[in-house]
């Protein structure tokens, strides 16, 4: 059941795939991971670890690839090349700078909730002069249960001092927009259409957006509607 939007109160944003265009460089990422324990990958199973926490995504591997590699260990390793890349190489999709200035114009209080652990997303967020906009920053560490368990939302919520019902989830993964679902959250969801197939969303999302420019948009017709 979608929020009331009369009663909206803040914005919660997924990271990759939502304000990063980091989809594309998840495969890189794990292919350089995979070759460290004498694996070919060429992206094969995207669909598979996309928008999961770092945890699944490595059991995912270990089982796919046969490997018998801690878990800690593979997971470590993971977030150090996935903070080179956050560092140097991935960039911001257009207009996001412009749609957080307006969502705060509206008075909405903004949250960063991601799977990508706190070394790579944190240092992404001041390369791209972001970090100011939010109010919460929660990253995969500081979680039990990564999505699409609801525990990064809840987090967010909780940290903003503010009610689930009262807040809006943007999401790019099935497994994110799962997680705020289960947080009793409403979601937007901005399928990346290179590469998932975006009519999977409709049952799962409560709306679905092209782009991140059409976030302000929908709020407004959302509360005037109320």
């Amino acid at each position: 059941m979608p929020v009331n939007f009369s009663m909206l109160s803040a914005v919660i944003f997924d990271l990759d795939g939502v304000l990063a265009d980091s989809e594309p460089w998840w495969n890189e990422i794990d292919a350089k991971l995979l070759a460290e324990y004498g694996v070919t990958y060429r992206g094969e199973c995207h669909q598979n670890v996309v928008g999961v926490s770092y945890q699944l995504a490595v059991e995912f591997y270990k089982k796919a690839f046969g490997l018998s590699v801690p878990t800690d260990e593979m997971m470590r390793r993971r977030g150090e090349i996935a903070t080179e890349f956050f560092a140097n190489r991935v960039d911001l999709f257009p207009n996001v700078k412009e749609v957080l200035e307006e969502l705060r114009q509206m008075k909405l209080h903004l949250a960063v909730a991601t799977s990508s652990v706190s070394a790579s997303a944190r240092p992404f967020l001041d390369r791209h002069q972001l970090t100011g906009f939010f109010e919460v920053i929660v990253t995969g560490e500081e979680v039990e249960r990564g999505k699409p368990a609801p525990d990064i939302y809840l987090c967010a919520a909780k940290q903003l001092g503010i009610p689930a019902g009262a807040c809006l989830v943007v999401e790019d993964a099935l497994p994110g927009v799962a997680a705020a679902k289960a947080a009793k959250m409403s979601v937007a969801a901005i399928p990346d259409r290179r590469f998932v197939d975006p009519s999977k969303y409709e049952k799962a999302a409560d709306y679905v957006l092209n782009r991140v420019k059409e976030l302000p948009t929908l709020i407004r017709k959302l509360a005037v509607a109320k």
